[in-house]
């Protein structure tokens, strides 16, 4: 793989469907903000307008937290944008409120680790700092969509950390316990959670 969680993000400088119209992106347009990459295998399929869709109807939940989102495949532009005309009860995703990248060239997918031996992408996601650090990454086989809600909790969190320095254990969301890395405080917070579950 040619990137590693917790290090910078691969450049990319490719073409993209924006707002129904052509334009270049590269990694430096999103600098000082968050980005959700979402890779996915290719375009008028079946399990990738779910996902694409998806993210869209909750894009505003999305850049509240300061975010954008990019989907990505090994599509041209050309096919991005006959696939944001075509309407959702076809299988398409008109009104998608995102950029959709075309990685034609596929050093974009090999750069993040997912392309297959077939020439298309995995379902790889990677959230990056503002920083163009990445900060998580996952990637799921080809029959098996992403989970927004998911997404969301772990952009939360890695914000919470950048912002506090605390760490954030299994499942956590904006307003529940964290740790502060230390023994003597890890100690404290394991013992009230254990207490509190011994009383449940």
């Amino acid at each position: 793989m040619a990137f590693a969680v917790g290090k910078p993000a691969p450049q990319f400088d490719v073409d993209a469907v924006v707002d129904g119209d052509f334009r270049r992106l590269d990694l430096d347009d999103f600098k000082g903000k968050w980005l959700v990459l979402l890779f996915y295998p290719l375009d008028f399929t079946f399990v990738c307008p779910t996902e694409l869709c998806a993210f869209s109807d909750r894009i505003g939940e999305i850049r509240a937290l300061d975010c954008e989102v990019c989907g990505v495949s090994v599509d041209s532009h050309f096919t991005h944008l006959a696939w944001t005309r075509q309407p959702r009860v076809d299988g398409g995703v008109r009104g998608i409120a995102y950029p959709l990248l075309a990685d034609l060239k596929r050093d974009m997918c090999q750069r993040y680790g997912v392309l297959t031996e077939q020439g298309v992408a995995l379902r790889g996601l990677f959230v990056i700092d503002p920083d163009g650090v990445v900060q998580h990454a996952t990637i799921n086989n080809l029959s098996v969509g992403r989970s927004v809600d998911e997404t969301i909790r772990v952009l939360q969190a890695c914000q919470f950390v950048r912002a506090n320095g605390e760490v954030c254990p299994a499942d956590w969301r904006p307003g529940d316990d964290t740790i502060t890395p230390n023994t003597n405080d890890a100690l404290t917070y394991f013992a009230r959670q254990h207490a509190e579950h011994a009383a449940a």
